[in-house]
């Protein structure tokens, strides 16, 4: 970045957007692999790598983010851009899922693995109650049934009470 890469080729992108308040400008770089990547072998596939600047202003504050990214993704910036931001949404939504049904971010497990056991708990289980679609019910609505009816929950995880 020193010298504007002039002596790799690099493709940028530009972006924009306002919305909530904020001002977010993105600058997307991606480039092929250098010939001397270390670790190379470790990353089958690998193809390009990027890096993302991401400027944002909020309420008069401002703050810069750098991210890096390593892909499988042919040489295309504007398709990296995509595909960065639909990994960011789907991450965001994740978690805005999981706090609504779950209560994530209110959770205080931090003992040895529990914090990383108990969010793969949680991924789980928000998989198996959205896949139920036999009632119109929210996910966490299922969730709380489930928790009181011991049908329902049966019903949710595919099995029959026989007893």
């Amino acid at each position: 970045m020193e010298n504007d890469f002039e002596e790799v080729e690099c493709r940028q992108h530009h972006t924009s957007e306002s919305g909530h308040g904020r001002i977010e400008e993105r600058d997307y770089y991606q480039m092929k692999r250098p010939l001397d990547f270390p670790g190379k072998n470790e990353w089958a596939g690998m193809k390009t790598i990027g890096m993302v600047i991401n400027n944002t202003e909020c309420n008069g504050s401002f703050s810069d983010d750098v991210r890096y990214y390593i892909s499988s993704l042919p040489l295309g910036v504007k398709r990296f851009a995509e595909c960065v931001r639909g990994h960011w949404g789907i991450e965001n939504g994740l978690h805005w899922t999981l706090d609504v049904t779950f209560d994530e971010d209110q959770s205080r497990i931090s003992k040895d693995h529990g914090a990383e056991n108990f969010g793969l708990l949680r991924r789980i289980a928000l998989s198996v109650l959205k896949n139920h679609s036999k009632d119109k019910k929210s996910v966490r609505q299922r969730r709380l049934r489930s928790g009181w009816d011991l049908d329902y929950l049966l019903e949710i995880l595919g099995k029959s009470n026989a007893s």
